[in-house]
């Protein structure tokens, strides 16, 4: 009997084991459903153009406590000339919020004793320069050329700086990717990539596996958008276009997992309302892959 009694424990112990074993290996499943553990999960998403483009015009404060109940932890800044004696306290606000200033969109001087005074170590997105006469060669030279200046300065300052795609000849990914070379070589340091933005790269989007394959190394933020056949219309909510879900797959299966941004760009749309259509168009693609 005393036997009996052991060997019952020993069957109800291994069993409870057993059951504790498949829990802990089904877990990792569950981390990885796409809403939670991936590159487009919310704590990677870097809310962009919501400053000239929110039609609800919000103040520093404002935005940032609207970013705060969307969920949403990095922010691009994108400014007006009006908006430049408002730059401090949207740093302020962005602190207060727990909020990351993850990039600032082209140059203003009167950035740079901000990005010293508050520690802080934004991205510079810039469009790169589009050169309309000479060779190859001779165009990349002259649009690194043009950019070395603040490329030198965001290199003192901490900052990467990222090459943007805004159309022409610059904004063709095998040109962003020759001048980032170019600069990576002749500054001899690796803070210059690329910023790519679905939004202004329509005419990639049936080669868009190899392009992303060229830009991969040096991208330091994908900025994703809704996306139709010749940009009808340019800008677009997630999940309502034709191939933003096949791009989507593409960068999972690309292995990039760097920042990716999500857009407003609408100024006749409230800028909660506009990040709120892209989440959900997010959330529904992500539920599709």
């Amino acid at each position: 009997m005393k036997n009996d009694g052991n060997w019952k424990l020993w069957i109800m112990l291994a069993g409870c084991s057993f059951i504790a074993l498949v829990l802990i290996s089904c877990q990792p499943l569950a981390n990885k459903s796409p809403s939670t553990n991936n590159v487009f999960a919310k704590d990677n998403l870097v809310a962009w153009c919501i400053v000239p483009f929110d039609a609800s015009k919000r103040d520093p404060w404002e935005r940032a406590r609207m970013l705060k109940r969307l969920g949403l932890r990095k922010v691009a800044y994108d400014w007006r000339t009006k908006h430049v004696p408002t730059f401090e306290e949207e740093i302020l606000a962005y602190k207060e919020h727990g909020l990351e200033y993850f990039a600032f969109w082209s140059w203003h001087p009167a950035m740079a004793s901000l990005i010293k005074k508050h520690g802080i170590r934004p991205q510079i997105w810039m469009t790169n320069p589009s050169p309309k006469s000479g060779t190859q060669e001779e165009k990349v030279e002259a649009a690194a050329k043009q950019l070395l200046p603040l490329v030198q300065q965001s290199q003192k300052l901490g900052c990467k700086f990222g090459l943007y795609n805004h159309g022409g000849w610059g904004g063709e990914p095998e040109n962003m990717v020759a001048v980032c070379e170019w600069l990576r070589k002749n500054t001899q340091n690796d803070h210059v990539g690329i910023v790519y933005n679905f939004h202004h790269g329509h005419g990639h989007i049936s080669d868009f596996s190899e392009v992303l394959a060229r830009m991969k190394s040096y991208l330091l933020c994908l900025n994703l958008n809704g996306m139709n056949e010749g940009a009808q219309p340019k800008i677009l909510p997630l999940g309502q276009g034709q191939h933003e879900l096949r791009m989507m797959r593409i960068i999972l299966q690309s292995g990039y997992r760097g920042p990716i941004g999500i857009l407003d760009h609408r100024a006749e749309l409230d800028a909660e309302k506009s990040l709120q259509e892209n989440l959900e168009g997010l959330r529904k693609l992500l539920e599709r892959i």
